[in-house]
C-alpha cells in the first residue's frame, strides 16, 4: 500500500467526513489510521437493510460496543443515519469518521450534513509523491490514478468495469438519473471534452438532451467526485477574457476508457491532453493536502491565447506542455498574461524536457522530475 499524502487526525477529537471517488483508497486509509475503531460498513447488504429500516439501531450498536470513535463507510447510502450521528455527537460525545463517495443523495433528501460540527477531508487518486520510486508518467497517463488499477497488468478491462460499476451502483442504484442511455452518451462526450472549456449547448446537441439536463449531469459528476470544474480567472481583466469554466475528470484512466483511447505515447495530441489532466491533478492534490488557501483557475483571452493554470491571484502562472523541446509558440500565453498582470512574478512551463532551465523572459521550463520535486517540497509557489 502506498503512503498517502492526506493526513488524517491520529486521535480524532472532532467528527469528520472523508470524501473521495470510488476505489480511490478511502477505506484502506481509514483502516490504516484507525485499526481499533468500531466499524459500520454500509456496503454489506444486511447492514444497509438493517439501518435503512431502523436508523436508531446505530444508538443500540454503539451503546453495546462502548466505543467512542465510530467509522461509517458509504454514509450516503443511508442519509437518515446522519440525524442519529448528530444526536450521538451532541448527547453522547461520540466522534465519527464518515466516509462516502457522494453527497448528492444526502443533499437531495435534505439530510443532516452536520453543519459546523464536522471537518471535511477529500482523498484523490495517486500522486507522484505518493508513488515515489514507482512514479512512471507514461504508465500513470495510461493506467490512471486509482491505486487498485495503477499496478495492474490489465488496466483497460478494470477501467471499463469501473465505469460500468459507476453507472450501475453510483448513478442508477442511487436514482441520480431517470434514464441511463442519455447519461452514458453524455459520459463519452464529457470524456472527449476533458480539459476543454464547457459549452452546455454544444453538449446538449451532441447528446440529444436539453442544456439544463447537461448541467445536471455535470453536477452529478462533481457530486460523485468523478470530476471538478476549473473556473476562469476574471479578476481585473485588461482585455476580454473567457468566463466559462473548464471540466477535468479526477482520473485520466477513466477518461481513456470512456473516450476509447488507445495506448498514449509521448508526442501525440492525446498524450498532451492527458498530461494537462495530470498537472491539474498534482496541483489540486497538493493544495488540498497541504491546506494551502490559494485558488486554482485558468486564464484565456477571447482570441484563444491561454494559460492553463493560475495559482492564487496571479501568484504563479503554469503551462502544461508535453513537449521534449519548448519553443516560443509554447510561451505565448505566459507572455500575454504577464503583460496584463505585471505583478506576476513566477511563470512556469511543465514539460518533457530532460533538464530544467530559465529563459531570457524570466520563464522557468521545468522537467517533470523537477516539477514534482519542487511542488511537493512546497517550493513551486
Amino acid at each position: 500500500m502506498y503512503e498517502r499524502a492526506l493526513k488524517l487526525p491520529q486521535h480524532p477529537k472532532k467528527t469528520f467526513f472523508l470524501w473521495g471517488s470510488r476505489q480511490v483508497g478511502k477505506t484502506s486509509l481509514l483502516k490504516r489510521y484507525y485499526p481499533n475503531a468500531m466499524w459500520i460498513q454500509l456496503l454489506k447488504n444486511e447492514e444497509y437493510i438493517a439501518f435503512q429500516e431502523r436508523p436508531e439501531l446505530l444508538r443500540e450498536r454503539i451503546k453495546k460496543n462502548g466505543s467512542k470513535f465510530v467509522i461509517i463507510d458509504e454514509i450516503q447510502k443511508v442519509p437518515a443515519l446522519l440525524d442519529e450521528v448528530h444526536y450521538l455527537i451532541e448527547e453522547e460525545g461520540i466522534v465519527f469518521g464518515l466516509c462516502g463517495s457522494s453527497a448528492r443523495k444526502i443533499r437531495k433528501q435534505h439530510a443532516n450534513l452536520l453543519g459546523g460540527r464536522a471537518l471535511r477531508f477529500e482523498l484523490y487518486g495517486l500522486t507522484s509523491s505518493e508513488l515515489a520510486k514507482d512514479f512512471d508518467l507514461t504508465k500513470l497517463l495510461n493506467h490512471g490514478y486509482l491505486p487498485s488499477i495503477y499496478d495492474t497488468e490489465q488496466p483497460k478491462a478494470l477501467l471499463k468495469s469501473y465505469c460500468v460499476d459507476y453507472l450501475k451502483e453510483e448513478v442508477m442504484a442511487e436514482g441520480l438519473v431517470r434514464k441511463l442511455p442519455p447519461f452514458s452518451r453524455f459520459l463519452e462526450a464529457a470524456a472527449l471534452g476533458d480539459t476543454e472549456i464547457l459549452s452546455y449547448e454544444t453538449f446538449a446537441r451532441d447528446c440529444g438532451v436539453s442544456a439544463p439536463s447537461v448541467r445536471t449531469y455535470f453536477e452529478i459528476l462533481t457530486d460523485t467526485l468523478l470530476g471538478s470544474f476549473l473556473p476562469a480567472y476574471v479578476r481585473r481583466p485588461k482585455r476580454r477574457t473567457v468566463l466559462s469554466s473548464k471540466f477535468y475528470f479526477g482520473d485520466v484512466g477513466v477518461v481513456n476508457s470512456l473516450a476509447q483511447r488507445g495506448r498514449l505515447e509521448p508526442g501525440s495530441e492525446l498524450y498532451g491532453k492527458a498530461f494537462e489532466n495530470w498537472v491539474y491533478h498534482e496541483l489540486k492534490s497538493y493544495l488540498a493536502y497541504s491546506d494551502r488557501e490559494e485558488s486554482l483557475s485558468f486564464w484565456r483571452l477571447t482570441t484563444g491565447v491561454e494559460v492553463d493554470f493560475i495559482v492564487g491571484h496571479m501568484k504563479c502562472a503554469i503551462e502544461a506542455k508535453a513537449s521534449q523541446r519548448i519553443h516560443s509558440d509554447h510561451l505565448k500565453g505566459l507572455k500575454e498574461v504577464s503583460a496584463d498582470f505585471p505583478e506576476l512574478k513566477k511563470k512556469i512551463v511543465v514539460s518533457l524536457e530532460k533538464y530544467s532551465r530559465r529563459n531570457e523572459q524570466g520563464i522557468t521550463i521545468l522537467s517533470v522530475q523537477d516539477f514534482v520535486k519542487e511542488l511537493w517540497a512546497g517550493k513551486l509557489f
